[in-house]
């Protein structure tokens, strides 16, 4: 064989299987492990149309970062949930984590926006 098709994936070399589980960013959301392979991204605490562009960031899962925003403004998200431990504590939120707690760390599914944020009234429970 040639090239990169030479390496066998061994289960005991970490330069085919990645970094240890302890070297894995861990998301300050949900608290699971962020795998390399999983979806990603940056959330500003303060939303950057807020003023937060220059501000403090986490990394968080792409459908825990989605799961905020489809839920809050950025206004509102400025006004009272710019910390992660506000946003933990928000029981749209609690819920969403109880939930996602248990799917697999690079775990990802499509999030619409609430019924109240897309504008048709109140959510049904």
């Amino acid at each position: 064989m040639v090239g990169r098709r030479i390496r066998r994936w061994r289960d005991d070399d970490p330069e085919t299987q990645g970094p240890r589980p302890e070297a894995l960013p861990v998301c300050p959301l949900c608290e699971r492990p962020i795998p390399r392979h999983a979806r990603q991204s940056l959330h500003h605490l303060t939303p950057k149309l807020k003023g937060g562009a220059r501000g403090a960031t986490v990394r968080l899962h792409q459908i825990c970062h989605s799961a905020i925003h489809a839920r809050y403004s950025e206004a509102e998200i400025a006004r009272r949930l710019a910390e992660v431990e506000a946003l933990r504590a928000d029981p749209e939120i609690a819920r969403f984590l109880e939930w996602v707690a248990t799917k697999p760390d690079d775990f990802h599914a499509p999030t619409r926006r609430t019924r109240e944020r897309r504008g048709e009234g109140r959510a049904r429970r």
